[in-house]
């Protein structure tokens, strides 16, 4: 019988670890409806992070490092921008070069500013984004169930993780019933007869490569101000790639996307909570344990790519006819 505190912690947890996957899976959403492919969402995450760690240690605000971040990540979203938009260069190419830049950039800056091999010190005080207590949280917490849901599973997280869920029901409200969304999914998938309709498929597909940097640097924010305190080298940890799967596992869709991540966050959780799991008849060992998250990425990859069926136009630089 599975221990009902334990269950919780074990969500709790993975609420936690799933707001960066999250973030960075409305993202690849965002880019990849309006045609463009985007898999540097794990260079712009790490640069978002060294940004947000970096500045948030030097001004000791977590507020001024997320704007950082944020920086960060757009600048890589513009060189993308640029490439695969304006020059009709290679998606993925370009995406490639971004993770790259961003792996070695990083730990070449952390070394320059820092002498501490590509890491940052500490983040601590104001420089972290702190749990949030939320109203009534105290008052509920002996209430059974409701109460237990509401004060240990709800209330307790960063601004960030509410600002990621929030933004589910934000991105489905964008996509289907404002202008700009129905626009952005028609360039995904027939951009001509939005540019015949007077619409210009350059500057909407530039609008959702900046929406996906903003959301790459509050993923990457998370994970250097929240979710840790402080960068670390290569501290992304292949969260990119497993935001790509969740987003194809999704069929990108906001409210699918929720669930995917939320299943990855899980699986990461139950990897931390049992580092041996002991099933009676046979333990599973830690390495294994550990590599759940990335086993469930390749399953995905390989059972649901021939089924979830990407906008049309995706990947495919689009040339004005005259």
């Amino acid at each position: 019988m599975v221990d009902s505190g334990r269950a919780v912690q074990g969500i709790d947890s993975a609420l936690r670890l799933m707001t960066p996957l999250l973030l960075a899976c409305l993202a690849g959403l965002y880019s990849e409806r309006s045609g463009v492919f985007d898999i540097g969402l794990e260079g712009k995450m790490l640069m978002a992070a060294f940004s947000a760690a970096t500045v948030a240690y030097l001004t000791g605000s977590a507020w001024i490092g997320l704007l950082a971040g944020i920086a960060g990540s757009m600048a890589l979203s513009l060189i993308h921008g640029l490439a695969s938009i304006t020059f009709r260069g290679n998606q993925l190419i370009s995406g490639v070069a971004i993770n790259f830049l961003a792996s070695g950039l990083t730990v070449l800056l952390g070394i320059k500013i820092f002498q501490l091999g590509g890491r940052t010190p500490s983040l601590e005080g104001a420089a972290r984004f702190q749990p949030i207590e939320l109203p009534l949280a105290e008052t509920l917490r002996g209430v059974p169930v409701i109460g237990d849901l509401y004060s240990n599973l709800l209330s307790g997280h960063s601004i960030l993780v509410y600002i990621a869920l929030l933004l589910v029901p934000l991105t489905w409200w964008v996509l289907n019933r404002t202008r700009f969304g129905l626009r952005l999914r028609a360039v995904g998938e027939n951009p001509a007869s939005v540019d015949t309709a007077g619409v210009s498929v350059t500057r909407l597909r530039h609008a959702a490569i900046a929406i996906c940097g903003v959301l790459c640097g509050i993923a990457g924010a998370y994970l250097a101000t929240s979710l840790s305190a402080g960068f670390v080298k290569e501290m992304t940890a292949g969260r990119g790639f497993i935001a790509l799967a969740a987003l194809i596992f999704a069929k990108w869709r906001p409210w699918s996307a929720l669930f995917a991540t939320f299943l990855f966050g899980l699986l990461e959780a139950i990897a931390n909570q049992y580092p041996n799991l002991d099933l009676g008849f046979i333990t599973i060992p830690s390495m294994f344990m550990n590599a759940l998250p990335y086993i469930l990425t390749v399953i995905i990859l390989a059972g649901f790519v021939g089924r979830a069926i990407p906008p049309r136009a995706g990947g495919e630089p689009y040339v004005k006819e005259r």
